[in-house]
């Protein structure tokens, strides 16, 4: 690998990460810092595909297993095509979910086996894993409401489970987080979005300073 850093963000439906991890990818641009913006699934237009077909509400039929893979698939080809290349130029990848996801959603919620997904990934990722894992911490009652009332897209199928299903998504995280201190870092993402973003700016940018990271 590269120069450069690899920084995920992870957190149940409706914690804001998506928007906040947008704003802070203005903020540090202008800052100087060398930012790439990406998401997951999707990314790169093979994975935005599969993306549009894992999350089709009209796909109800689709068994776990088969959700697991097609993430792990959409996941190896957004790593080879974006992540890799653009970590190799020096630039910091800020990517909206990764690899946690997928033990979260399908090894824990879907009661596939954390160990089982993580297997599966392990083939597709070949050992990249994230420099540093901002978790954004919401209790999913919080975060569903907020999808209802804020979101104006269409709800997607991951956005229509049950109520215990997403609780099943914050267990699994924490049980990430314990597993992985070192590298997954929590943030209270029941506060306003702009302490949110305020909380994960430092927390990042205290992370660049310890890795000696350039900002222009």
């Amino acid at each position: 690998m590269g120069k450069g850093l690899f920084i995920t963000v992870e957190g149940p439906e409706g914690a804001g990460k998506t928007t906040v991890l947008k704003m802070l990818t203005e903020e540090l641009k202008d800052e100087g810092y060398p930012i790439v913006y990406t998401r997951e699934p999707g990314g790169i237009p093979i994975a935005e595909k599969i993306r549009e077909i894992i999350l089709d509400k009209n796909h109800t039929e689709m068994d776990p297993k088969t959700e697991a893979l097609l993430y792990a698939a959409a996941r190896r080809q957004h790593l080879v095509e974006k992540i890799i290349p653009e970590i190799n130029k020096g630039n910091l990848v800020l990517c909206d979910r990764f690899i946690d996801a997928s033990i979260v959603y399908q090894g824990y919620a879907r009661g596939i086996g954390m160990d089982s997904v993580y297997m599966i990934n392990e083939f597709a990722v070949e050992n990249v894993m994230p420099d540093l894992t901002v978790y954004f911490d919401i209790e999913p009652e919080t975060g569903l409401r907020r999808i209802h009332q804020h979101r104006e897209t269409e709800l997607n199928r991951l956005d229509l489970e049950d109520v215990q299903f997403h609780r099943r998504v914050r267990e699994g995280y924490i049980l990430l987080l314990r597993q992985y201190p070192d590298r997954m870092k929590k943030i209270d993402a029941n506060q306003p979005l702009d302490a949110v973003k305020r909380d994960v700016k430092q927390l990042v940018t205290d992370y660049f300073q310890m890795r000696s990271f350039p900002n222009n």
